[in-house]
Protein backbone atom coordinates (compact mmCIF):
# COMPACT_ATOMS: atom_id res chain seq x y z
CA UNK A 1 0.00 0.00 0.00
CA UNK A 2 2.61 2.64 1.15
CA UNK A 3 4.52 1.68 -2.21
CA UNK A 4 1.81 2.51 -4.02
CA UNK A 5 0.98 5.92 -2.64
CA UNK A 6 4.29 6.71 -2.92
CA UNK A 7 4.48 5.86 -6.59
CA UNK A 8 1.11 8.01 -6.83
CA UNK A 9 3.07 11.16 -5.08
CA UNK A 10 6.01 10.69 -7.66
CA UNK A 11 3.58 10.49 -10.72
CA UNK A 12 1.39 13.62 -9.78
CA UNK A 13 4.64 15.43 -8.20
CA UNK A 14 5.76 14.43 -12.21
CA UNK A 15 3.11 15.61 -13.85
CA UNK A 16 2.43 18.55 -11.79
CA UNK A 17 6.03 20.55 -12.52
CA UNK A 18 5.78 19.33 -16.24
CA UNK A 19 2.81 21.12 -16.28
CA UNK A 20 3.65 24.38 -14.94
CA UNK A 21 7.23 24.64 -15.62
CA UNK A 22 8.33 26.92 -19.23
CA UNK A 23 8.83 24.88 -21.98
CA UNK A 24 11.57 27.32 -23.29
CA UNK A 25 13.62 27.78 -20.29
CA UNK A 26 13.14 23.90 -18.25
CA UNK A 27 16.37 22.97 -16.76
CA UNK A 28 16.89 19.03 -15.83
CA UNK A 29 18.46 19.79 -12.08
CA UNK A 30 15.79 22.39 -11.46
CA UNK A 31 12.58 19.91 -12.62
CA UNK A 32 14.18 16.72 -10.59
CA UNK A 33 14.96 19.41 -7.46
CA UNK A 34 11.15 20.74 -7.57
CA UNK A 35 9.88 17.33 -7.89
CA UNK A 36 11.72 16.00 -5.43
CA UNK A 37 10.93 18.48 -3.10
CA UNK A 38 7.31 18.31 -4.19
CA UNK A 39 7.00 14.75 -3.22
CA UNK A 40 8.93 15.11 0.19
CA UNK A 41 6.20 18.05 0.94
CA UNK A 42 3.40 15.39 0.00
CA UNK A 43 4.83 12.37 1.55
CA UNK A 44 5.65 14.56 5.11
CA UNK A 45 1.73 15.38 5.04
CA UNK A 46 0.89 11.84 4.49
CA UNK A 47 2.93 11.06 7.59
CA UNK A 48 0.51 12.20 10.34
CA UNK A 49 -2.58 9.63 9.10
CA UNK A 50 -0.50 6.78 9.12
CA UNK A 51 1.10 7.83 12.43
CA UNK A 52 -2.43 7.92 13.71
CA UNK A 53 -3.39 4.67 12.09
CA UNK A 54 -0.10 2.69 13.21
CA UNK A 55 -0.78 3.59 16.89
CA UNK A 56 -4.76 3.00 16.99
CA UNK A 57 -3.98 -0.52 15.17
CA UNK A 58 -2.29 -1.91 18.05
CA UNK A 59 -4.94 -1.95 20.16
CA UNK A 60 -8.82 -3.71 20.53
CA UNK A 61 -11.98 -2.39 20.71
CA UNK A 62 -11.89 -3.18 24.96
CA UNK A 63 -8.47 -0.43 25.30
CA UNK A 64 -6.43 -4.56 25.50
CA UNK A 65 -3.14 -4.40 23.33
CA UNK A 66 -3.52 -7.13 20.03
CA UNK A 67 -1.47 -10.22 20.49
CA UNK A 68 0.82 -9.23 18.20
CA UNK A 69 1.84 -6.36 19.77
CA UNK A 70 3.77 -6.82 23.12
CA UNK A 71 5.65 -4.23 24.71
CA UNK A 72 8.54 -4.87 21.92
CA UNK A 73 6.57 -4.41 18.84
CA UNK A 74 4.78 -1.48 19.78
CA UNK A 75 8.02 0.38 20.75
CA UNK A 76 9.75 -0.54 17.41
CA UNK A 77 6.54 0.76 15.25
CA UNK A 78 6.57 3.76 17.49
CA UNK A 79 11.02 4.25 16.78
CA UNK A 80 10.06 3.60 13.23
CA UNK A 81 7.79 6.81 12.93
CA UNK A 82 9.71 8.90 15.17
CA UNK A 83 12.44 8.04 12.73
CA UNK A 84 10.15 8.59 10.02
CA UNK A 85 9.78 12.22 11.32
CA UNK A 86 13.26 13.16 12.15
CA UNK A 87 14.65 11.43 8.73
CA UNK A 88 11.36 13.52 6.51
CA UNK A 89 12.38 17.01 8.79
CA UNK A 90 16.21 16.20 8.30
CA UNK A 91 15.21 16.24 4.80
CA UNK A 92 13.29 19.46 4.74
CA UNK A 93 15.70 21.18 6.18
CA UNK A 94 18.39 20.08 3.96
CA UNK A 95 16.60 21.03 0.93
CA UNK A 96 15.48 24.60 2.22
CA UNK A 97 18.99 25.46 3.47
CA UNK A 98 21.18 23.91 0.86
CA UNK A 99 19.58 22.03 -2.31
CA UNK A 100 17.00 24.54 -3.00
CA UNK A 101 18.75 27.39 -2.70
CA UNK A 102 22.46 26.08 -4.67
CA UNK A 103 20.15 25.18 -7.34
CA UNK A 104 18.44 28.81 -7.87
CA UNK A 105 21.65 30.54 -7.20
CA UNK A 106 23.61 27.92 -10.38
CA UNK A 107 20.22 28.57 -12.65
CA UNK A 108 20.68 32.19 -12.12
CA UNK A 109 24.45 32.11 -12.87
CA UNK A 110 24.02 30.40 -15.87
CA UNK A 111 21.58 32.86 -17.05
CA UNK A 112 23.45 35.49 -16.51
CA UNK A 113 26.99 33.86 -17.90
CA UNK A 114 27.33 31.29 -20.35
CA UNK A 115 31.01 30.28 -19.15
CA UNK A 116 31.54 27.26 -17.76
CA UNK A 117 30.59 24.85 -15.52
CA UNK A 118 32.23 25.38 -12.53
CA UNK A 119 32.59 29.02 -11.97
CA UNK A 120 29.05 28.67 -12.08
CA UNK A 121 29.33 25.95 -8.98
CA UNK A 122 31.80 27.71 -7.29
CA UNK A 123 29.42 31.17 -7.43
CA UNK A 124 26.34 29.13 -6.02
CA UNK A 125 28.27 27.52 -3.75
CA UNK A 126 29.37 31.29 -2.14
CA UNK A 127 25.97 32.04 -2.26
CA UNK A 128 24.80 29.37 -0.81
CA UNK A 129 26.98 29.54 2.07
CA UNK A 130 24.90 31.82 3.67
CA UNK A 131 22.05 29.35 4.39
CA UNK A 132 24.39 26.97 5.84
CA UNK A 133 25.70 29.77 8.31
CA UNK A 134 22.25 30.31 9.27
CA UNK A 135 21.06 26.11 9.26
CA UNK A 136 24.37 26.14 11.51
CA UNK A 137 23.40 28.63 13.64
CA UNK A 138 20.13 27.91 14.22
CA UNK A 139 21.27 23.94 15.42
CA UNK A 140 24.23 25.37 17.59
CA UNK A 141 21.50 27.79 19.12
CA UNK A 142 18.69 24.63 19.83
CA UNK A 143 21.63 22.06 21.12
CA UNK A 144 22.87 24.33 23.19
CA UNK A 145 20.54 27.34 24.64
CA UNK A 146 17.54 25.36 25.74
CA UNK A 147 19.64 23.35 28.26
CA UNK A 148 19.11 23.98 32.16
CA UNK A 149 22.80 23.69 33.75
CA UNK A 150 22.46 23.22 37.06
CA UNK A 151 24.11 25.89 38.93
CA UNK A 152 26.72 24.44 40.92
CA UNK A 153 29.14 27.22 42.87
CA UNK A 154 31.96 25.10 42.95
CA UNK A 155 31.67 23.84 39.17
CA UNK A 156 34.38 25.78 37.04
CA UNK A 157 34.22 27.12 33.48
CA UNK A 158 35.01 23.79 31.24
CA UNK A 159 32.82 21.64 34.06
CA UNK A 160 29.67 23.73 32.57
CA UNK A 161 30.96 23.59 28.82
CA UNK A 162 31.87 19.40 29.62
CA UNK A 163 27.91 19.20 31.04
CA UNK A 164 26.94 20.96 27.21
CA UNK A 165 28.47 18.64 25.06
CA UNK A 166 27.29 15.93 27.24
CA UNK A 167 23.74 16.75 27.25
CA UNK A 168 24.34 17.02 23.23
CA UNK A 169 25.45 13.48 22.53
CA UNK A 170 22.51 12.19 24.81
CA UNK A 171 20.14 13.88 23.08
CA UNK A 172 21.82 12.66 19.75
CA UNK A 173 21.05 16.13 18.41
CA UNK A 174 17.42 15.43 19.05
CA UNK A 175 17.13 19.30 20.19
CA UNK A 176 18.96 20.94 17.66
CA UNK A 177 17.12 19.30 15.18
CA UNK A 178 13.83 20.73 16.73
CA UNK A 179 14.37 23.56 17.71
CA UNK A 180 15.66 24.45 13.60
CA UNK A 181 12.31 22.82 12.78
CA UNK A 182 10.30 25.33 14.95
CA UNK A 183 11.63 28.47 13.46
CA UNK A 184 11.00 27.01 10.47
CA UNK A 185 7.21 26.32 11.28
CA UNK A 186 7.35 30.04 12.27
CA UNK A 187 8.12 31.09 8.85
CA UNK A 188 5.71 28.37 7.77
CA UNK A 189 2.96 30.07 9.44
CA UNK A 190 3.94 33.31 8.08
CA UNK A 191 3.25 31.81 4.41
CA UNK A 192 0.44 29.63 5.40
CA UNK A 193 -1.37 32.88 6.85
CA UNK A 194 -0.51 34.58 3.19
CA UNK A 195 -0.93 31.70 0.48
CA UNK A 196 -2.97 29.29 2.50
CA UNK A 197 -5.45 31.47 3.38
CA UNK A 198 -5.68 33.33 0.08
CA UNK A 199 -5.85 29.55 -1.57
CA UNK A 200 -9.17 28.68 0.69
CA UNK A 201 -11.25 31.27 -0.81
CA UNK A 202 -9.43 31.58 -4.10
CA UNK A 203 -9.67 27.75 -5.10
CA UNK A 204 -13.37 27.25 -4.30
CA UNK A 205 -14.42 30.58 -5.88
CA UNK A 206 -12.66 30.00 -8.92
CA UNK A 207 -14.40 26.41 -9.24
CA UNK A 208 -17.35 28.19 -9.36
CA UNK A 209 -16.45 31.49 -11.07
CA UNK A 210 -15.00 29.11 -13.94
CA UNK A 211 -12.80 30.31 -16.63
CA UNK A 212 -13.79 31.89 -19.79
CA UNK A 213 -14.60 29.64 -22.37
CA UNK A 214 -12.11 29.13 -26.10
CA UNK A 215 -15.34 30.29 -27.91
CA UNK A 216 -15.75 33.03 -26.09
CA UNK A 217 -12.06 34.18 -25.93
CA UNK A 218 -11.98 33.07 -29.96
CA UNK A 219 -14.65 35.67 -30.40
CA UNK A 220 -13.14 38.66 -28.87
CA UNK A 221 -9.78 37.65 -30.60
CA UNK A 222 -11.82 37.83 -34.46
CA UNK A 223 -12.90 41.16 -32.89
CA UNK A 224 -9.75 42.59 -32.28
CA UNK A 225 -8.28 41.06 -35.98
CA UNK A 226 -10.88 42.91 -37.30
CA UNK A 227 -10.17 46.22 -35.84
CA UNK A 228 -6.35 46.19 -36.66
CA UNK A 229 -7.38 45.16 -40.25
CA UNK A 230 -9.58 48.14 -40.47
CA UNK A 231 -6.52 50.13 -38.53
CA UNK A 232 -3.96 49.24 -41.21
CA UNK A 233 -6.81 49.66 -44.31
CA UNK A 234 -7.33 53.27 -42.95
CA UNK A 235 -3.31 54.08 -42.85
CA UNK A 236 -2.75 52.65 -46.49
CA UNK A 237 -5.68 54.47 -47.76
CA UNK A 238 -3.63 57.31 -47.69
CA UNK A 239 -1.01 56.21 -50.40
CA UNK A 240 -3.35 55.55 -52.75
CA UNK A 241 -2.69 58.49 -54.58
CA UNK A 242 0.89 57.27 -54.93
CA UNK A 243 2.42 59.46 -52.06
CA UNK A 244 4.91 57.65 -49.86
CA UNK A 245 3.78 57.30 -46.13
CA UNK A 246 5.63 59.05 -43.42
CA UNK A 247 7.97 57.47 -41.16
CA UNK A 248 5.56 57.52 -38.40
CA UNK A 249 2.43 55.54 -40.39
CA UNK A 250 5.20 53.06 -41.54
CA UNK A 251 6.08 52.34 -37.72
CA UNK A 252 2.50 51.93 -37.01
CA UNK A 253 1.57 49.63 -40.17
CA UNK A 254 5.05 47.22 -38.92
CA UNK A 255 3.47 47.10 -35.72
CA UNK A 256 -0.06 46.23 -36.78
CA UNK A 257 1.16 43.75 -38.86
CA UNK A 258 3.06 42.17 -36.10
CA UNK A 259 -0.01 42.30 -34.15
CA UNK A 260 -2.24 40.87 -37.00
CA UNK A 261 0.18 37.80 -37.08
CA UNK A 262 0.07 37.22 -33.28
CA UNK A 263 -3.41 37.32 -33.69
CA UNK A 264 -4.23 34.89 -36.58
CA UNK A 265 -1.97 32.49 -34.91
CA UNK A 266 -3.68 33.06 -31.09
CA UNK A 267 -6.79 32.23 -33.58
CA UNK A 268 -5.55 28.81 -34.86
CA UNK A 269 -4.97 28.21 -31.04
CA UNK A 270 -8.29 28.45 -29.85
CA UNK A 271 -9.89 26.95 -32.77
CA UNK A 272 -7.49 23.66 -31.50
CA UNK A 273 -8.13 23.99 -27.94
CA UNK A 274 -12.12 24.46 -28.35
CA UNK A 275 -12.23 21.31 -30.49
CA UNK A 276 -10.24 19.58 -28.07
CA UNK A 277 -11.42 16.61 -26.23
CA UNK A 278 -10.87 17.92 -22.59
CA UNK A 279 -12.43 21.33 -23.41
CA UNK A 280 -16.11 19.14 -24.15
CA UNK A 281 -14.69 17.05 -20.70
CA UNK A 282 -15.00 20.43 -18.78
CA UNK A 283 -17.63 21.54 -20.13
CA UNK A 284 -20.25 18.21 -19.40
CA UNK A 285 -18.09 18.66 -15.70
CA UNK A 286 -19.14 22.35 -14.83
CA UNK A 287 -22.04 22.23 -13.09
CA UNK A 288 -19.99 19.37 -10.54
CA UNK A 289 -17.08 22.09 -10.57
CA UNK A 290 -19.60 23.88 -8.99
CA UNK A 291 -20.86 21.64 -6.26
CA UNK A 292 -17.57 21.07 -5.39
CA UNK A 293 -16.63 24.84 -5.11
CA UNK A 294 -19.77 25.67 -2.37
CA UNK A 295 -18.58 22.12 -0.78
CA UNK A 296 -15.44 23.54 -0.25
CA UNK A 297 -16.50 26.69 1.02
CA UNK A 298 -17.86 25.06 3.49
CA UNK A 299 -15.24 23.52 4.18
CA UNK A 300 -13.48 26.45 4.91
CA UNK A 301 -15.94 27.62 7.24
CA UNK A 302 -15.78 24.43 9.75
CA UNK A 303 -11.93 25.12 9.78
CA UNK A 304 -12.38 28.57 10.40
CA UNK A 305 -14.99 27.95 13.41
CA UNK A 306 -12.63 24.55 14.63
CA UNK A 307 -9.41 26.71 15.25
CA UNK A 308 -11.34 29.65 16.47
CA UNK A 309 -12.94 27.31 19.50
CA UNK A 310 -10.00 25.37 19.78
CA UNK A 311 -7.93 28.52 20.55
CA UNK A 312 -10.24 30.29 22.16
CA UNK A 313 -10.25 27.16 24.94
CA UNK A 314 -6.60 27.63 25.09
CA UNK A 315 -6.97 30.91 26.06
CA UNK A 316 -9.12 30.65 28.19
CA UNK A 317 -8.56 27.26 30.17
CA UNK A 318 -4.64 26.68 29.58
CA UNK A 319 -1.73 26.71 31.86
CA UNK A 320 -0.51 29.77 30.54
CA UNK A 321 2.47 31.11 28.61
CA UNK A 322 5.36 29.45 30.08
CA UNK A 323 3.75 26.12 29.63
CA UNK A 324 3.72 26.61 25.74
CA UNK A 325 -0.84 26.97 26.45
CA UNK A 326 -0.71 23.38 27.24
CA UNK A 327 -4.30 22.53 28.28
CA UNK A 328 -5.55 19.43 30.06
CA UNK A 329 -9.20 18.15 28.28
CA UNK A 330 -11.65 19.99 26.16
CA UNK A 331 -13.90 22.63 27.64
CA UNK A 332 -14.82 23.90 24.20
CA UNK A 333 -15.26 21.16 21.67
CA UNK A 334 -15.25 22.04 18.29
CA UNK A 335 -17.15 19.98 15.30
CA UNK A 336 -13.68 18.63 13.85
CA UNK A 337 -13.04 17.07 17.40
CA UNK A 338 -16.94 16.22 18.00
CA UNK A 339 -16.74 14.63 14.33
CA UNK A 340 -13.78 12.71 14.26
CA UNK A 341 -14.10 10.09 17.48
CA UNK A 342 -17.72 9.25 15.90
CA UNK A 343 -16.26 8.56 12.69
CA UNK A 344 -13.83 6.01 14.30
CA UNK A 345 -17.21 3.38 15.07
CA UNK A 346 -16.82 2.68 10.83
CA UNK A 347 -13.60 1.86 9.51
CA UNK A 348 -11.73 3.60 8.11
CA UNK A 349 -14.08 7.20 7.74
CA UNK A 350 -12.45 9.01 10.49
CA UNK A 351 -8.38 8.21 8.58
CA UNK A 352 -9.87 9.27 5.00
CA UNK A 353 -11.33 12.61 6.71
CA UNK A 354 -7.94 13.44 8.53
CA UNK A 355 -6.02 12.74 5.52
CA UNK A 356 -8.62 14.57 3.08
CA UNK A 357 -7.86 17.84 5.51
CA UNK A 358 -3.89 17.22 5.31
CA UNK A 359 -4.60 16.96 1.46
CA UNK A 360 -6.95 19.44 1.79
CA UNK A 361 -4.37 22.41 3.34
CA UNK A 362 -1.50 21.39 0.52
CA UNK A 363 -3.45 21.59 -2.24
CA UNK A 364 -5.50 25.55 -1.28
CA UNK A 365 -1.64 26.30 -0.22
CA UNK A 366 -1.22 25.22 -4.01
CA UNK A 367 -3.38 27.06 -5.32
CA UNK A 368 -3.10 30.56 -3.37
CA UNK A 369 0.55 30.42 -4.38
CA UNK A 370 -0.81 29.65 -8.45
CA UNK A 371 -3.25 32.72 -8.01
CA UNK A 372 -1.07 34.96 -6.29
CA UNK A 373 2.32 34.21 -7.44
CA UNK A 374 5.44 34.45 -5.91
CA UNK A 375 5.60 37.89 -3.84
CA UNK A 376 8.66 39.23 -1.38
CA UNK A 377 6.83 42.25 0.55
CA UNK A 378 4.55 44.38 -2.17
CA UNK A 379 7.14 43.07 -4.97
CA UNK A 380 5.92 40.15 -7.27
CA UNK A 381 8.65 38.10 -8.11
CA UNK A 382 7.51 35.37 -10.22
CA UNK A 383 4.08 34.13 -11.77
CA UNK A 384 2.63 30.92 -11.97
CA UNK A 385 1.16 30.10 -15.28
CA UNK A 386 0.75 27.17 -16.82
CA UNK A 387 3.10 25.84 -19.28
CA UNK A 388 5.37 29.26 -18.54
CA UNK A 389 6.26 29.03 -15.33
CA UNK A 390 10.02 29.83 -14.58
CA UNK A 391 12.55 27.35 -12.38
CA UNK A 392 13.01 29.82 -10.40
CA UNK A 393 9.26 30.03 -9.49
CA UNK A 394 8.98 26.11 -9.06
CA UNK A 395 11.84 26.24 -6.76
CA UNK A 396 10.23 29.02 -4.45
CA UNK A 397 6.75 27.71 -5.04
CA UNK A 398 8.49 23.82 -3.59
CA UNK A 399 10.38 25.92 -0.84
CA UNK A 400 7.32 27.56 0.50
CA UNK A 401 5.29 24.32 0.58
CA UNK A 402 8.00 22.45 2.43
CA UNK A 403 7.36 25.27 5.33
CA UNK A 404 3.70 25.02 5.46
CA UNK A 405 3.79 21.56 5.71
CA UNK A 406 5.86 22.21 9.04
CA UNK A 407 3.06 24.56 9.76
CA UNK A 408 0.16 22.22 9.11
CA UNK A 409 1.26 19.34 11.22
CA UNK A 410 1.38 21.82 13.85
CA UNK A 411 -2.10 23.03 12.91
CA UNK A 412 -3.71 20.00 12.56
CA UNK A 413 -3.41 19.33 16.65
CA UNK A 414 -5.51 22.92 17.25
CA UNK A 415 -7.86 21.50 14.80
CA UNK A 416 -8.85 18.28 16.34
CA UNK A 417 -6.71 17.87 19.55
CA UNK A 418 -7.98 15.01 20.89
CA UNK A 419 -8.04 13.09 18.27
CA UNK A 420 -4.65 13.22 16.44
CA UNK A 421 -3.04 13.13 19.89
CA UNK A 422 -4.72 9.51 20.88
CA UNK A 423 -6.25 8.25 17.46
CA UNK A 424 -8.80 5.54 17.82
CA UNK A 425 -7.35 4.03 21.31
CA UNK A 426 -9.13 2.75 24.27
CA UNK A 427 -7.56 2.54 27.53
CA UNK A 428 -9.17 0.47 30.63
CA UNK A 429 -10.65 2.31 33.48
CA UNK A 430 -7.87 1.36 36.33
Amino acid sequence: VFSCVFQAILIFCWVYVRKYQSRRESEVISTITAIFALAVALISSALLPVDIFLVSYMKNQNGTFKAWADANVSRQIEDTVLYGYYTLYSIILFCVFLWIPFVYFYYEEKEEDNGDTCSQVKTALKYTLGFITICAVLLLIGAFVPLDIPNKKNSTEWEKVKLLFEEFGSSHGLTALSFSISSLTVIGMLAAITYTAYGMSALPLNLIKGTTSAAYERLENTEDIEEVEQRLLRIKSKCRDGRPLSSRDRRTVQQLEERLRTLRRRERHLESIEKSWWTKFCEAIRPLKIVWGVFFIIVALLFTVSLFLSNLDKALHSAGFDSGFIILGTNLTNPLNMLLPILQTVFPLDYILITTIVMYFIFTSMAGIRNMGIWFFWTRLYKIRRGKTRPQALLFLCMILLLIVLHTSYMIYSLAPQYVMYGSQKYLVQ
